[in-house]
């Protein structure tokens, strides 16, 4: 890894590298064909997402990161280090994974490689299909540069050449002469034009025959001329451009937060162009349209990419997941029950007797959903109260919180708004709950609440008693099934207490930093957690056994590397997985010896927040919504949550330890900050997610034999 200062590695190297491991699995030829694809198309969109959001504050920025580089030495080492992946995966698609979809009876054509009858097809569909829908947008003096939209493929197309030129004679005054003089000049001659590759239709277009298809842009390229009668097409190509989506809203400023979000999210896709990638065609971009080209979008060349190969290859994922080539992807797995919650059992019966967790995606998302069925459907249950981040577009979660509000109970949504590209599905579905007679909150000024929590307050025989499901990951039952979370279901009444301390800081004027179990940002979690890595740099230095183990998504934190660092020298073994981006240093000799960083990229995208401090019977187990970034614990409405039953314990642990045994697909940060994969020499293979499901199934098979 290049692009690094002292100890911390730079931010946006960091998660290029993590980019770099999405990327491996891709060039991975152990891995069924069209997983390789969605691979490759996940790393592509993640390349535009890191346009959209992390790349522009970079090009404001003034000061330089915490490793010591400036903005522009930071702009130059990405764009030198995209400019290197781009190559990995053109080659990847072009050299692999076109020939091998070929050998599997997949074909792709170019529109000069079509037969007679494939042609005419083509032909007819440009005629009575696109030829109505295509807009040709001419560039001169009466119509300027048109506005490109964001991630769109684009035709770039120059018309006629100078020699076609029209003499044209002007009067200028001539001040040496003091004389007027007739001037002659040629114009006229080079004309431009751009042409959007329609999104309305599919880009893959299906030829006669068994799996036979060209790209969209290939056929429309080869009726061009159809679209610009009467000039010739002299050059052309394609450009693609990515633009500056994140939002920056002033909340004190404005009274109608939606209303601002609204026009905000209508505004992204004409931000500031940040990359503009180019494949040429015919004979690609002259010099003279280069620079209009650059004119008109504010190019730099860092921001400039030129590619040999179709534009947009996250487009491919739709393509990998066609039902027709099933057996080309993995043999999908059920998410298995959970042996805590047997059928026809009220869920309530059953937390009130004991703390429960589930494990998505190896069980069951259904009993989150249950849990909120339940309680709008059951009479003792007087309120339910509950933070919203990103959910589906169809959620049963919203649906079963309006059946409650229909039903009398007291329904309060937080529903953040700002969940970065969720913007516009959270503001229907404000608007959906606000009608249907549930109380909904936006969130605090300044904060986004990312927290994950489910309050049910419901009368008993003895009185109030509240249930939770708190969790690491949203209430979404689609990426439920994609992304490895925690939840965790529990009556304690200290928990009780704090999360309705929590509601009331979020929809009311509470303040606190008092909290009975949680640690919740942006108050208390920031010194919560370096108070736990400091007591366990403290026992190290007592002499006594020492351990920290962790899971996360992203290690980012100064002040938290510097603990671990401090940790580290003391003597305190400390494992971390993290599965994006990490500017810590592992095995920095004096400084991070004792820390190992791990990361694992396999079919489920790992997302659940563990952290494991003390050994043996100091052992302190916390499930969490929040990362170590300053985002999470400085910016954000986050909650960490103490697991306190030693069962649950044992259990958590043991999953951490399978991950951190995985030999796979987990990779390990050296101190370059590359990542390799551990030596399987004369060991057993272990893929820790298939074993999690494996284990998840045999416990639930045990659970049934034994009833």
């Amino acid at each position: 890894m290049t692009e690094t200062t002292g100890l911390f590695f730079n931010r946006e190297q960091s998660w290029l590298e993590f980019n770099e491991r999405v990327l491996e699995e891709a060039q991975d030829k152990t891995n069924p064909l069209m997983e390789r694809l969605k691979f490759l198309a996940i790393s592509a969109s993640n390349l535009d997402e890191f346009f959209m959001v992390r790349v522009p504050p970079i090009w404001h920025g003034e000061r330089p990161d915490a490793t010591g580089l400036s903005p522009a030495a930071q702009i130059s080492a990405i764009h030198k280090r995209v400019d290197a992946m781009l190559s990995k995966q053109y080659n990847c698609f072009a050299r692999s994974l076109l020939p091998a979809m070929e050998k599997e009876g997949i074909t792709f054509f170019t529109y000069q490689q079509l037969d007679e009858k494939q042609r005419a097809y083509a032909d007819t569909y440009f005629s009575e299909v696109l030829y109505q829908i295509l807009t040709p947008m001419a560039i001169d003096q009466s119509r300027p540069f048109p506005t490109i939209n964001n991630r769109t493929v684009n035709i770039f197309v120059e018309l006629g050449n100078d020699e076609d030129a029209i003499p044209v004679r002007t009067v200028e005054w001539d001040d040496e002469d003091g004389r007027w003089r007739i001037m002659e000049e040629r114009t006229g001659g080079v004309r431009y034009a751009v042409v959007q590759v329609p999104t309305i239709v599919s880009r893959i277009f299906a030829l006669p025959g068994y799996h036979r298809y060209i790209l969209l842009e290939e056929i429309i390229l080869a009726h061009i001329d159809r679209l610009f009668m009467g000039y010739e097409v002299t050059r052309t190509a394609f450009i693609r451009v990515t633009r500056n989506s994140d939002l920056t809203i002033d909340e004190e400023e404005t009274d109608d937060l939606l209303h601002e979000l609204a026009r905000s999210i209508r505004d992204r896709r004409w931000g500031d162009p940040i990359r503009v990638e180019i494949v040429n065609a015919k004979k690609g971009l002259s010099k003279a349209a280069k620079e209009l080209l650059n004119k008109a979008l504010g190019l730099t060349p860092e921001k400039i990419f030129e590619l040999n190969g179709p534009l947009d290859l996250s487009a491919w994922m739709a393509f990998a997941q066609d039902p027709d080539f099933a057996h080309l992807r993995n043999a999908p797995i059920s998410p298995k029950p959970s042996p805590d919650f047997p059928a026809g059992v009220s869920m309530f019966d059953i937390i009130k007797k004991r703390d429960v967790l589930v494990h998505h995606p190896y069980m069951s998302f259904d009993y989150v959903v249950d849990f909120v069925r339940e309680a709008a459907n059951d009479d003792r249950v007087l309120a339910i109260k509950q933070t919203l981040y990103r959910v589906s577009g169809k959620s049963p979660i919203i649906d079963a919180l309006i059946q409650a509000a229909e039903n009398g109970k007291q329904v309060t949504v937080l529903l953040e708004i700002k969940a970065r590209f969720d913007e516009e599905n959270n503001i229907n579905w404000a608007r959906h709950l606000e009608k249907s007679g549930v109380h909904v909150v936006y969130g605090l000024i300044g904060l986004k609440t990312h927290c994950k929590c489910c309050l049910v307050v419901r009368r008993e025989d003895d009185g109030i008693r509240r249930y939770m499901h708190l969790s690491t990951g949203n209430y979404n039952e689609s990426t439920a099934k994609l992304y490895t979370d925690t939840g965790f279901f529990t009556c304690r009444e200290t928990f009780g207490q704090d999360a309705s301390v929590l509601f009331n800081v979020l929809t009311g004027y509470t303040k606190t930093t008092e909290w009975q179990k949680f640690a919740v940002a942006p108050s208390t979690l920031r010194t919560a957690m370096k108070n736990l890595i400091e007591n366990e740099t403290a026992q190290a230095e007592a002499g006594n056994p020492a351990e920290i183990a962790a899971k996360m998504n992203a290690l980012t934190d100064i002040e938290i590397i510097q603990a671990l660092y401090r940790a580290s020298q003391a003597g305190v073994k400390v494992r971390l997985l993290v599965r994006g981006m990490c500017c810590l240093r592992a095995g920095v000799p004096g400084v991070s010896d004792n820390i190992s960083v791990s990361s694992i990229v396999d079919r489920y995208l790992e997302h659940n927040r563990l952290y494991i401090f003390g050994a043996a019977q100091r052992r302190r187990v916390f499930l969490s919504s929040a990362d170590w970034m300053p985002r999470n614990l400085d910016r954000r409405v986050e909650v960490l949550f103490p697991v306190e039953d030693p069962d649950l314990q044992n259990e958590l642990t043991a999953q951490l330890e399978l991950s951190l045994s995985d030999n796979v697909k987990r990779r390990v940060m050296q101190p370059d900050g590359t990542y390799v994969k551990p030596s399987r020499r004369g060991k057993p293979a272990v893929q820790s997610q298939l074993e999690h499901h494996r284990r998840t199934a045999e416990q639930y098979r045990q659970s049934v034999e034994g009833e």
